[in-house]
């Protein structure tokens, strides 16, 4: 039987070449303030959490998290390292609760549910390696045989600029594609009026019959949620996604509940209990939970259930490993979102700049394989020169 022997957490700071932030790139919640300098810059994360896991005999599971890495280490290191040494990684679900419970007064959401995120997604690729199964094979076994996977970038930028990338992700073969929005509700009509432009631009090159979803990054807010919505139904978006802050779960309600536009969130909700909340308001009509933020495989499977027995279809935060095998092995997980690989902008990127064994896309799909066990992931050591580690 295998004990936990050891966690070791590091800390990846990109030090290489990045993309320099451009005005209008995308709302965000800090739009609605008095800035005089880069609103999206608290919402760039060019680092990143790498969770090791060794068990007794040798072997090495690996986790992720980037969410506030730094603090997310030192959670982990302190509080629940202690926690996790000594117990058998198959009993997950205890672990789960334990760190859960012991954390609850101050963690429950944010920087607590990451770290124990983590940590768990670490638990199960040590479960895979020793059993000698993929993790989706664990979780239920392949639903599909290969996922269709939207192209998610198409941040705003001059309309020529944005047709072209566009037209790269056609050329790829996507049919799927999520584009972002430049202007919110503090640049008035004239704003109005340059995000409908984004969106004309965009089904001017990708047609009417691919599916187009729009991301407003909780930059919007309900009153100018309400004004834009009617505008945007021409465009026959599959969904609009984060209009508001996360916290403002009545705001999701009534804008899902106007039945013109479906509404998608939840990569910045954190518990079960908080899905079941969405739910039963009828808030969002699409979940996006991402699974090294809503405490892990573990969790994301409870999240998984609820949200079929109110048949709302969940499509995890991001892609990347940890979210591929819970939608292969989920019949209410359709599709899946991917990041185009590309120079270090937002963040979201690093993952491909520190780990290798992530899919790569063929005609808008990409597919797991039956016989690699685990995540499926290893560190790479092909862009190390580019990080500043802290262990």
């Amino acid at each position: 039987m295998s004990k936990i022997k050891n966690i070791k957490t590091f800390v990846y700071q990109w030090t290489g070449k990045t993309v320099p932030p451009q005005s209008n790139f995308c709302t965000n919640a800090s739009d609605v303030l008095y800035e005089k300098s880069d609103a999206m810059g608290s919402f760039r994360f060019h680092e990143w959490l790498v969770c090791e896991i060794e068990t007794d005999d040798g072997v090495v599971g690996i986790g992720n998290a980037a969410l506030a890495p730094q603090v997310t280490k030192k959670t982990i290191d302190t509080y629940l390292k202690p926690l996790v040494i000594g117990e058998d990684p198959f009993d997950y679900a205890y672990i789960w609760e334990k760190m859960y419970r012991r954390t609850l007064a101050w963690g429950r959401k944010g920087v607590g549910m990451t770290a124990i995120s983590a940590i768990d997604i670490a638990l199960w690729d040590i479960i895979g390696k020793i059993t000698k199964k993929p993790v989706f094979k664990l979780l239920g076994g392949r639903t599909k045989k290969k996922i269709p996977v939207y192209a998610s970038k198409l941040y705003s930028q001059p309309l020529k600029e944005l047709q072209k990338e566009a037209e790269i992700y056609k050329d790829q073969g996507f049919n799927m594609y999520k584009m972002r929005f430049g202007w919110g509700p503090k640049d008035g009509p004239e704003g109005m009026k340059n995000n409908i432009k984004l969106v004309e631009a965009v089904r001017e090159v990708i047609g009417e019959d691919a599916d187009l979803m729009l991301e407003c990054y909780m930059g919007w807010n309900l009153d100018y949620s309400k004004r834009m919505i009617p505008k945007l139904m021409k465009f026959n978006p599959r969904w609009l996604e984060e209009p508001v802050i996360a916290d403002d779960i009545n705001g999701y309600a009534e804008l899902n509940n106007m039945n013109m536009i479906p509404i998608s969130g939840g990569e910045h909700e954190f518990s079960l209990f908080g899905f079941k909340q969405l739910l039963d308001l009828k808030a969002i009509s699409y979940i996006q939970y991402d699974t090294n933020r809503v405490g892990g495989i573990t969790a994301a499977q409870k999240i998984n259930a609820l949200a079929e027995a109110y048949q709302v279809p969940v499509i995890p935060h991001a892609g990347q490993m940890h979210n591929y095998h819970l939608t292969m092995a989920n019949i209410n997980c359709p599709i899946s979102e991917y990041f185009p690989v590309h120079d270090v902008e937002i963040g979201n990127e690093l993952f491909y700049y520190i780990f290798e064994g992530d899919p790569s896309p063929t005609n808008g799909f990409i597919n797991l394989d039956d016989n690699v066990p685990g995540l499926g992931l290893t560190l790479t050591d092909k862009y190390k020169s580019d990080f500043k580690i802290i262990e």
